[in-house]
């Protein structure tokens, strides 16, 4: 095999531990990765490694949390062993490593065996909106007493039970306080929901792939086949059905690697266990384990405050981040008598920075635990013209026009997909009213059969107005166009014909009186063609239902928010848990209280693991910082519009050295587990 030839010096530039993890190529291995350790380098640099020893690309299978992490790690391997190179067109691909997301590499396995589970292969993929929709159509069957359960509500509840493998028959006796008993007897009925319209959520594309190999050991084995190498990043982000997944696809050849961070474990309100990576030494008895805790991001003084206050956490991996760089700008902790006066003193500064010492707005972040606390800093930066951007703008795909498109397309590729079907079965306007809508319901229900089944009987639809018969016409004749064009020309030739024959672009005249309104929402409609354009240009076989799972898969990082955030030359407010993955020369962390961090939901639960996350959490955001990190608290805060006296956060007394640490006496030894 042919590689490229900067292979031959590949560990050159890396420190010892991060070397030992790119030679190993054989067996379990943990890599404990602390922060700004050079993780992605060892990940990438390995697979080169294997590649570089004779695994033939394509048997390597890379797993990681987010479509931009899944793209950086492919595109760096690319450039490692020269498949990254631009080719003549028609120029086959070469092989090259699975790298994906662990929802994305679902998505593949059910495509090729959803069947088996009683699913199409074609089978729609529900994001949130759409699962709201048959939610609350639920709800309303069950005629629950006034507000007693809300569609979030029954949808974080059984997303809760599906991250623990929890099935519809088990959900009553895990069932504990009435909203859970609500969404018990609604759980059934949702899971039948989706599967009557040919769909799965979120978290379906892994519970359904679990239960595929549990189910199927054919299956199971033929998917664990395809790979010689597992490898796994962000392995402490893990929950129960990825767990075991990983377990499934690795448990025969034993070549499984997983990168992470126990210190940096914060996503257990969405199903992260954090024992998964304390365990690995107990799952995998010959595992090797790396640490990385040479850290090239943060200053010295800044770390002193990191390892101080991760210390406290009596189960982790023991491991101390190391700096590279010098000491640095001691960081300053500032007291304030109220939150007014903590956000004025936060921006004068920030203001000062930008102006007197020519620090670039980008470069700095305001953090907070909850979504309540930037209102005030959002104020003042407004008064001092300092430009700011916040994450948790509108995402891209909430947007009414992408919807409307993306159900067009959703309901062409899976006619059975009915939350699809009834958001355009009259959008825009084409005689079918909710009247003559809410018939054709009543029929289909009473048939027993899709709503597009009674549509397309001429026998149902004899009696309705002339006008909806033409609509249902029109709606049969923009299907039909759209797929042949994406069968005979090209997915983004399909999009083409959807616009015209919808005239989109004219309801949208019709909708919004403002230019700039419509502009903008044209805007969003361009991008979702280009979308199309882009997966259209990729290597395999492209079609619509591959494209409506890509692009459903990558809603939270297409359009959005961190990578546009990042080209504006704007100051940072995000939450502790979106600045997870950034780093910025300047940090400000607000709020240092106990009730904000730790939040009050982990002090009121009296549990030593939720108030072990919520100090995780206060680690991440201090290592967040590279060069000047500030935490500031206000002494008084208003709750109720009455101002109430504040305790400092416990997190600040075991930074400075004024709490006594429970963990003083243990002995330390290298990649020891403190606590198990």
């Amino acid at each position: 095999m042919s590689t490229n030839n900067g292979l031959k010096s590949l560990t050159d530039g890396l420190n010892d531990a991060q070397a030992e993890a790119v030679r190993t190529l054989s067996g379990p291995m943990l890599v404990l990765a602390g922060a700004g350790t050079g993780k992605t380098r060892v990940v990438t640099f390995r697979i080169a490694n294997l590649i570089r020893h004779g695994t033939a690309p394509d048997r390597i299978l890379a797993v990681t949390f987010t479509n931009k992490a899944a793209g950086e790690m492919q595109e760096r391997v690319g450039e490692l062993i020269g498949t990254g190179k631009r080719r003549r067109k028609n120029e086959p691909a070469p092989p090259k490593p699975t790298v994906s997301t662990f929802h994305a590499h679902c998505v593949r396995i059910l495509r090729r065996h959803a069947k088996a589970l009683g699913y199409p292969a074609k089978f729609s993929i529900y994001d949130r909106s759409d699962q709201e929709t048959l939610a609350r159509g639920i709800l309303r069957e069950l005629r629950l007493p006034g507000t007693a359960l809300s569609p979030g509500d029954m949808l974080n509840i059984i997303g809760g039970w599906k991250n623990q493998s929890i099935k519809p028959d088990q959900a009553a006796y895990v069932a504990s306080t009435d909203k859970e008993h609500f969404a018990a007897s609604g759980y059934r009925r949702y899971q039948n929901g989706l599967r009557a319209c040919g769909a799965m959520d979120f978290d379906d594309l892994l519970l359904n792939t679990e239960t595929l190999f549990d189910e199927h050991e054919a299956i199971r084995d033929e998917e664990a086949a395809k790979f010689d190498h597992v490898l796994v990043d962000e392995y402490q982000d893990t929950n129960g059905s990825q767990y075991r997944i990983t377990k499934h696809l690795s448990s025969k050849h034993r070549n499984l690697c997983v990168v992470g961070d126990d210190d940096q474990s914060i996503y257990a309100w969405r199903g992260a266990d954090v024992t998964h990576i304390l365990n690995f030494s107990k799952d995998w008895p010959d595992a090797k384990v790396v640490c990385l805790e040479n850290n090239y991001r943060s200053t010295a003084e800044i770390l002193t405050l990191a390892n101080r206050l991760i210390e406290f956490n009596t189960t982790r991996h023991d491991k101390t981040l190391i700096p590279s760089r010098p000491a640095g700008k001691r960081p300053k902790i500032d007291q304030h008598k109220d939150e007014i006066t903590e956000a004025k003193s936060v921006v004068a500064r920030i203001s000062h920075l930008i102006d007197n010492e020519h620090v670039q707005p980008r470069d700095i972040a305001i953090l907070f635990r909850t979504n309540e606390q930037p209102r005030l800093f959002e104020t003042e930066l407004r008064k001092a013209k300092v430009p700011y951007v916040m994450l948790g703008a509108q995402s891209f795909f909430d947007r009414k026009e992408v919807r409307d498109l993306l159900s067009y397309l959703k309901w062409i590729e899976q006619p059975n997909d009915e939350v699809a079907l009834l958001r355009v079965i009259n959008t825009p306007p084409r005689g079918l009213g909710n009247k003559t809508v809410q018939t054709l319901i009543a029929k289909a229900v009473d048939r027993g059969v899709p709503v597009w089944d009674v549509m397309t009987d001429s026998t149902a639809t004899s009696e309705l107005p002339a006008a909806a018969r033409a609509g249902i016409e029109s709606l049969a004749s923009i299907a039909k166009d759209v797929q042949l064009r994406a069968k005979n020309e090209s997915l983004t030739a399909a999009m083409e014909t959807l616009l015209v024959r919808t005239a989109y672009a004219d309801e949208l005249t019709r909708l919004y009186d403002k230019p700039e309104e419509r502009e903008s929402r044209m805007a969003s409609i361009g991008e979702l063609t280009n979308a199309v354009g882009a997966y259209q240009d990729g290597d395999g076989e492209r079609d619509l239902t591959g494209f409506l799972g890509e692009i459903l898969l990558s809603g939270k990082d297409m359009g959005s928010e961190k990578d546009k955030l990042a080209k504006q030359n704007a100051v940072w407010l995000l939450t502790l848990h979106a600045a997870k993955g950034l780093e910025f020369p300047v940090v400000f962390m607000v709020g240092m209280e106990d009730g904000l961090i730790p939040h009050s939901r982990s002090v009121k639960s009296g549990n030593e693991e939720d108030i072990a996350e919520e100090r995780r959490l206060c680690y991440v955001g201090i290592t967040r910082a590279q060069e000047d990190l500030t935490m500031s608290l206000a002494l008084t805060r208003r709750k109720w519009g009455k101002p109430r006296p504040t305790t400092p956060s416990r997190f600040l007394y075991e930074i400075v050295g004024k709490a006594e640490n429970p963990n003083k006496y243990r002995k330390k030894k290298p990649g020891r587990t403190l606590g198990r």
